[in-house]
């Protein structure tokens, strides 16, 4: 459950549900990013107000590469449902995904240490 702020600072705080963020789904619609897929916007700043809540905010957060494990924690919802909710974005054309691997298809072993790193920091 995540509980936002209904028309801002001052307004009473509402209780949204994770599935309520995704439609009920558990997958995008680009299928399932990997944890340390890094995520960058390509949205420009004035036209993000168009995007609802949850999807500015990633947006904005990804200005500079973020990985999806980090977005989660950030906005504060389960690892799966940042997953659909980058997927989305990514099918939208509104952030694009840089996978780190090593060559063999296989992800960067220090690449997934700083991300671990990063998670055991918060």
């Amino acid at each position: 459950m995540i509980w936002e702020r209904a028309g801002g600072p001052d307004r009473e705080l509402r209780l949204v549900r994770p599935y309520a963020l995704t439609g009920g789904r558990t997958r995008a619609r680009v299928g399932d990013l990997p944890i340390e897929a890094l995520i960058m916007s390509i949205v420009p700043a004035g036209e993000r107000d168009r995007l609802r809540h949850e999807a500015r905010r990633i947006v904005e957060m990804c200005d500079t590469p973020i990985s999806v494990a980090e977005v989660s924690a950030r906005i504060r919802v389960p690892l799966g449902v940042a997953r659909v909710l980058v997927g989305d974005l990514v099918a939208d054309g509104l952030v694009e995904v840089h996978r780190m691997e090593n060559g063999n298809g296989r992800p960067d072993v220090r690449l997934l240490e700083r991300v671990l790193d990063g998670l055991q920091a918060l």
